[in-house]
């Protein structure tokens, strides 16, 4: 694959980066749950009952019926609802729709029929404006569960927008002197990517943790890559107030790669905003959270490591370098001890 292949690519198509690994599309939304009324409190939600409820809505309910996954529909309720502020939601959860092939309609436009640029971008305008559509049916929902009364708050997340970030980061680099850049211009080069499975990124049958050389492999299939980092992402899906004590660390990693050229950044970035990851032979689906670096992660590393050599070799040295010599000239023991054995 090159990056040409997946700027054509339109956001309902699949994208293979590596023998085993496609970026397939989807749709996330970001779900919380508010109680009604004060009195919503008294009885606990019951997350079971919230998910049949979302999932008979997505089947009944749109233009186009849904039927979702059980698996696809996530539901984490607050710990202790009682140390909630008064406005906190009660529950957080996502929600992944991944079969979107209703899109491709079979009435559609002489534009999306005949493929090319043009159809991409009618493609692309008919995923906005659903995803859009479907934002607004469902924000602001009543939910009656078990004579409880809850609202729903549904968004769609600014990650999964790829022209959202491409306009955050031109307003971003169009101020001050950010980032290195290109013939006078400012522009981002590097990818962030967390809550990938660590062992996707690993070596076969050498070790389940994400290696440098492989996550090279994959990700210069978008282009020249200047520098890359892989670690562990111990908390990736750790929410300050969500019941997680079940997550095992390790599981996933975060990845930081910096591309040579700001095309091969946006390339990736296209390919990677509104897909996840599925690896061949896995059932399982990897939803990613990608975004692009506003600290310098590789600039202010290089800064930390210079700090800490010139820290060590500063130590290493003793504090009173430039007096020692004098010191040794003066007291040596070397000096005095002739002294004595002559006598």
């Amino acid at each position: 694959m090159s990056s040409k292949t997946s700027d054509a690519a339109s956001p309902l198509d699949p994208i293979p980066i590596d023998a085993s690994l496609t970026l397939v599309p989807r749709v996330r939304l970001t779900l919380t749950v508010h109680p009604a009324s004060p009195s919503s409190l008294a009885k606990p939600l019951d997350d079971w009952q919230l998910k049949k409820a979302l999932l008979d809505f997505l089947k009944g309910s749109l233009a186009a019926p849904l039927s979702v996954p059980d698996g696809d529909l996530e539901i984490r309720r607050v710990k202790d609802v009682r140390k909630r502020r008064r406005d906190d939601p009660v529950a957080h959860g996502s929600l992944v729709i991944r079969d979107l092939g209703f899109l491709r309609s079979s009435r559609g436009s002489h534009a999306e029929d005949s493929g090319g640029e043009d159809g991409v971008r009618v493609l692309e305008e008919k995923y906005a404006d659903w995803k859009r559509y479907l934002v607004e049916k469902m924000n602001g929902m009543d939910l009656v569960l078990g004579g409880v009364k809850f609202m729903l708050g549904v968004e769609a997340p600014a990650s999964d927008s790829f022209e959202g970030m491409r306009k955050e980061w031109e307003e971003f680099y169009a101020f001050g002197n950010r980032g290195h850049s290109r013939g006078g211009r400012q522009e981002p080069d590097t990818v962030v990517l967390r809550g990938v499975p660590s062992r996707w990124f690993a070596e076969p049958r050498v070790s389940s943790k994400p290696s440098m050389l492989v996550t090279h492999t994959i990700f210069s299939t978008f282009g020249s890559i200047r520098n890359i980092n892989v670690a562990e992402d111990v908390d990736f899906g750790r929410g300050r107030d969500e019941d997680t004590d079940g997550l095992v660390s390790g599981l996933h990693c975060k990845i930081v790669v910096q591309f040579e050229k700001h095309r091969d950044f946006h390339s990736a970035m296209k390919a990677l905003c509104g897909r996840s990851l599925e690896k061949q032979g896995s059932r399982l689906r990897a939803d990613y959270e990608v975004s692009w670096d506003k600290d310098g992660f590789f600039r202010n590393s290089r800064s930390e490591t210079q700090e800490k050599s010139s820290r060590m070799t500063s130590l290493a040295s003793g504090p009173y370098r430039s007096e020692y010599p004098k010191h040794i000239s003066r007291h040596s023991p070397e000096k005095t001890r002739p002294k004595r054995f002559r006598e």
